[in-house]
C-alpha cells in the first residue's frame, strides 16, 4: 500500500538512509547474490554457460596456437571436467594483489590476460570481462584446478568461490596445461542435469571452427565410448554437416581474408529448400542474434547477385532488384570473424556489435563473392535462378498474407468462424487451444473456462511449411485460420530485410514489430499460452510436429518468448467404485492399480480426445488446476533447425536414421 508522501516523511526515511545502509559486496559474493547478472539465467542455460565458459578459455589458448587437445568429461558425481595441453595458468605470485596468478583468476572479477592487448596473451579471444572462470568458480559447489606447468603439477580447491585450500605442488610432470573440474551448485540453479545434446553441439561447433584442435567428449555416468570431434575439414565440413538433411545445389563456396587486423572466414552453401539458415561466431563466440558481421554478409551478398544479375542480362532494365530473402533462399552459411576488440552485448555474448566489422565484412564478402562468381559462371547462374523464383514467390506469399489481412480487417477482429473465443481481454490471462477435430473441438469448447480459454478445431492436418514455399502455405486454410486468431502476423522480411542487427531469421532480436523489416508483431498475441491438443497416437503426433514446424519457421518468436505448450491428455481412466482416477502412461496405470485395494477395478484405455466427454477433458487436460501441459522451447536454434529437416523434409534417410537411433525413445504411440 503506497505512502503519501510529504516533507515530513520525506525527511524521517532520509534520516534511516545513510552510508552505512549502503552495503558492499565483496569477492564473488555479488555472483552469488545476482547470478543472472552474470550467466542471463539459473535455469538450464545459465547452468550450462559454465561448461562454455570454462571450454572457451581452453579454445582462446587454441587461437593462441598453445592447445591442440582438449577433453571434457562428466563426472559420476556429476561434476564435469575440462582438460587442456595450453600453457597453464600462471602460478607465479601477482605483484598487485600477492596472490597465485591462478587464484587471481578464478577468485576476482574483471581479472584476466585479455585486457591489454598490446601486451596481452592473448591477440584474440572470447573471453573479455574477465568475469568468466570466476563466475564459474562462484556459481560451483566446489571447484578443483590443476596446472601442469614449469615441470610440477599444481593443485588448489575452492568451496561456493572461497579458497579452502592453498595453491601447492602435488607432484611432477613433463606435459602442459590446465584441467579445471566443477560441480554447479544446486543452491544456485533450478536444475543440474546436464543436457547431453547441447554439449555434445558446442562441441562439435568448435572442432570445427578449430580444425587444428581435437576435442573428446566423455560422459563418464554410462558405459558409452568417448565421442572425439577432429574435423579438418573446417567451415566447408561445417556447412556440409548443417546441409546433410538437405539437397546441396553446389559444393560449398568458401573464402577467408584478414583484413586490419581482423580474420573473417566464410562458407556458403545454397540447397534446394526455401529456409535460410546463417550460423554467425566472433572469437568462436555463437553469436545466436547476429550483429554487425551478419548484416555486412547480407548486405554484401545482396549487391553482388543483383550485380551480376544485371551484368549477365538475367534481370532486365524494368526488373526490381532482388532483396535480401530473395538471394538467401535455401542458403546456409557459416559466418566466423576473429578480432582483437570484440564488442559483445553482455556477459552472454549473443551478439557483435562492432560497428567497423559491417563495412569491413561488407568489403571482405563482396571481394570475394563477385571473384568466385566470375570465375564460376554454372554456380552463379544456379543462385541467380533461386533467386528469380523465389522473387516470384515472395511477391505471390505478399498477395497471400494481403489477402488474410484484408479478410482479419473485414471480418472485424471477427476471428474465424470455428474460433470460439473467450471473454478475458488481457492478452497474458488468455489461452489458446488448438484442437485434433471437430469432435475433439466440441468438448473443448464445452468444458474450458469460457473466460480465459479460447478453442480453435483444426479439420485435417496442415500443409507441412518444410516442403512448400509461403505462399503455398498461406493458402492452407487452417494456417490462415491460425494466423488470424493469433494476431501477430508471420516472420517473414520484405522491406528492409538488411537491416543491422536482424539474426538471419527474419526478425530483429526483439520481434517487436517497430522494424521495418518484420510483419511479425508480438506485442499484438492474443493468446500468452497456445497449447497443441492433440491425440496421443500416431496421427496426433503427426499434426504437433506440423504445427511446430509452423511455429518454428514462422513465428519462431512465439516458441522463444515461452507462448507454446503442449497438452498432456491421459491414457487411462481408472474406476474403482465411484472413486475414478487417471494416467498418463504404463508406469503411472501400474502404480495407481497398485495403491487401489479394490478388486472392482475398470481401466478404459483412450484412443483419442474425441472419446473424452466435455467433463473428462476439464479435468484432466484443461483445468489449471490439474491439467500437465509441457512448455516448448529449443536448446539450440541449429540443431533444432537441423530436426525439423530431417523429420519434415524431402529427403527419407536422415527421417529413417533419425527414427532409427532415437525409437526406443518413443512412448504411448498405438501402433
Amino acid at each position: 500500500m503506497s505512502q503519501e508522501l510529504t516533507p515530513q516523511s520525506i525527511e524521517q526515511a532520509a534520516e534511516s538512509y545513510d552510508a552505512d545502509s549502503l552495503q558492499i559486496l565483496k569477492g564473488l559474493e555479488a555472483v552469488r547474490r545476482r547470478p543472472a547478472m552474470y550467466i542471463g539465467t539459473t535455469g538450464w542455460r545459465g547452468m550450462h554457460h559454465l561448461f562454455v565458459e570454462i571450454v572457451d578459455n581452453s579454445i582462446d589458448e587454441a587461437l593462441g596456437g598453445f592447445c591442440r587437445n582438449i577433453q571434457v568429461i562428466i563426472n559420476p558425481d556429476n561434476s564435469m571436467t575440462v582438460v587442456d595441453d595450453g600453457r597453464g595458468f600462471p602460478v607465479d605470485t601477482n605483484s598487485e594483489t600477492g596472490l597465485p596468478g591462478v587464484e587471481v583468476a578464478l577468485t576476482m572479477l574483471h581479472a584476466g590476460g585479455k585486457f591489454n592487448q598490446e601486451h596481452s596473451a592473448y591477440k584474440v579471444s572470447g573471453g573479455l570481462h574477465g568475469v568468466g572462470a570466476s563466475c564459474v568458480n562462484a556459481l560451483s559447489e566446489w571447484l578443483e584446478v590443476e596446472v601442469r606447468r614449469n615441470g610440477k603439477i599444481y593443485h588448489q580447491r575452492f568451496e561456493r568461490g572461497e579458497k579452502v585450500k592453498e595453491l601447492e605442488v602435488i607432484g611432477k610432470t613433463k606435459s602442459h596445461g590446465t584441467t579445471i573440474t566443477f560441480l554447479p551448485d544446486a543452491e544456485i540453479f533450478d536444475t543440474t542435469e546436464w543436457h547431453l545434446d547441447f554439449i555434445t553441439e558446442r562441441l562439435r561447433e568448435l572442432a570445427f571452427l578449430n580444425p587444428q584442435v581435437k576435442i573428446t567428449f566423455h560422459d563418464r555416468r554410462s558405459p558409452n565410448e568417448p565421442v572425439v570431434f577432429d574435423n579438418k575439414g573446417g567451415l566447408v565440413a561445417f556447412v556440409e554437416y548443417l546441409n546433410r538433411n538437405k539437397d546441396p545445389e553446389h559444393k560449398p563456396i568458401y573464402f577467408s581474408r584478414e583484413r586490419d587486423g581482423v580474420q573473417v572466414e566464410v562458407a556458403i552453401q545454397y540447397n534446394q529448400g526455401y529456409q535460410e539458415n546463417i550460423v554467425s561466431y566472433a572469437n568462436n563466440i555463437n553469436t545466436a542474434d547476429g550483429g554487425t558481421h551478419v548484416s555486412g554478409f547480407k548486405t554484401a551478398l545482396t549487391r553482388v547477385v543483383n550485380q551480376y544479375a544485371r551484368k549477365m542480362g538475367l534481370l532486365k532494365e524494368k526488373d526490381p532488384n532482388f532483396q535480401g530473402e530473395d538471394t538467401r533462399e535455401g542458403l546456409t552459411a557459416v559466418i566466423s570473424v576473429r578480432l582483437p576488440h570484440p564488442q559483445f552485448e553482455a556477459q552472454t555474448k549473443g551478439k557483435l556489435g562492432n560497428s567497423e566489422i559491417e563495412g569491413l565484412m561488407n568489403s571482405v564478402t563482396g571481394e570475394a563473392l563477385a571473384e568466385f562468381m566470375e570465375e564460376n559462371p554454372t554456380i552463379a547462374r544456379r543462385i541467380v535462378d533461386k533467386a528469380l523464383t523465389s522473387a516470384k514467390a515472395r511477391e505471390a506469399a505478399r498477395r497471400a498474407s494481403e489477402l488474410v489481412k484484408r479478410q482479419s480487417a473485414l471480418e472485424n477482429a471477427s476471428l474465424p468462424g470455428k474460433l470460439a473465443d473467450c471473454t478475458e481481454r488481457d492478452p497474458s490471462k488468455c489461452e489458446l487451444f488448438l484442437v485434433e477435430g471437430d469432435s475433439a473441438g466440441g468438448s473443448a469448447k464445452n468444458g474450458r473456462d469460457r473466460k480465459h480459454q479460447a478453442v480453435l478445431p483444426l479439420r485435417g492436418k496442415v500443409i507441412n511449411v518444410e516442403k512448400v514455399r509461403l505462399h503455398r502455405a498461406l493458402e492452407n486454410e487452417e494456417i490462415r485460420a491460425l494466423i488470424t486468431a493469433l494476431g501477430t502476423g508471420i516472420v517473414t522480411e520484405e522491406l528492409d530485410p538488411d537491416s543491422n542487427g536482424s539474426n538471419g531469421n527474419g526478425y530483429n532480436g526483439n520481434a517487436n514489430g517497430n522494424d521495418k523489416s518484420s510483419r511479425f508483431d508480438i506485442n499484438k498475441l492474443r493468446y500468452h499460452r497456445i497449447i497443441i491438443m492433440t491425440d496421443a497416437d500416431i496421427d496426433g503426433a503427426h499434426i504437433r510436429i506440423l504445427l511446430l514446424t509452423f511455429f518454428f519457421r514462422y513465428m519462431r518468436p512465439l516458441i522463444e518468448a515461452g507462448h507454446v505448450y503442449i497438452a498432456q491428455p491421459p491414457l487411462y481412466e481408472i474406476r474403482s467404485g465411484r472413486q475414478v482416477r487417471y494416467a498418463f502412461d504404463d508406469k503411472e496405470r501400474d502404480r495407481i492399480l497398485k495403491e487401489i485395494s479394490s478388486r472392482n477395478v475398470s481401466i478404459r484405455r483412450f484412443k483419442g480426445l474425441g472419446e473424452m466427454n466435455a467433463e473428462q477433458l476439464a479435468d484432466t487436460t484443461m483445468d489449471v488446476n490439474q491439467r500437465v501441459v509441457l512448455r516448448v522451447s529449443f536448446e539450440d536454434a541449429v540443431m533444432a533447425d537441423s530436426i525439423f529437416s530431417a523429420l519434415m523434409g524431402d529427403k527419407v534417410p536422415p527421417r529413417k536414421e533419425f527414427i532409427e537411433a532415437h525409437a526406443r525413445e518413443a512412448k504411448d504411440l498405438d501402433i
